[in-house]
């Protein structure tokens, strides 16, 4: 769908003006797919990023700030995301060893499981590339990537 009908608006400023207002209209469409199905599993899409920081650390842990690090929304709690998974037994909080006032951070079982169960509806999401040839997603990847940068 194009923009111009989705938000129901003709003309923008420039061209660069509509890419932002798609880029953020794009967004906000696939997090809505994703919060859809993180929802599913009584869990949010920032928790669920958390617990896949821990899988690529696992078995090993991580930091509180290298989760900070590696979260895709940085505006997110990350204390207060780990309090939460780590009631609901999805992670494993200890005492760092090197610095008594850090925690470190580790996948359970139960939360290695959790993942298992929702990455094949995550990767339904992947539908929305459908219409799209393997060289667009890459081009896309780069442009997106070149803004970024």
């Amino acid at each position: 769908m194009k923009l111009e009908d989705a938000i129901k608006q003709k003309e923008f400023r420039s061209d660069a003006h509509k890419g932002i207002v798609n880029l953020l209209y794009t967004s906000s469409y696939v997090l809505n797919l994703i919060n859809e199905v993180t929802q599913e599993y009584n869990i949010t899409r920032q928790q669920y990023n958390v617990l896949r920081i821990l899988r690529g650390q696992h078995p090993g842990s991580a930091s509180i700030n290298l989760i900070k690090e590696r979260m895709i929304d940085k505006m997110s709690d990350s204390s207060r995301l780990v309090d939460r998974l780590f009631q609901k037994k999805l992670i494993r909080k200890s005492s760092c060893e090197n610095d008594k006032r850090a925690v470190d951070v580790t996948i359970t079982d139960k939360g290695l499981e959790l993942l298992d169960k929702i990455e094949p509806s995550i990767a339904s999401v992947e539908s929305i590339f459908a219409s799209l040839s393997a060289s667009e997603i890459k081009l896309l990847n780069e442009i997106l990537d070149k803004i970024r940068s």
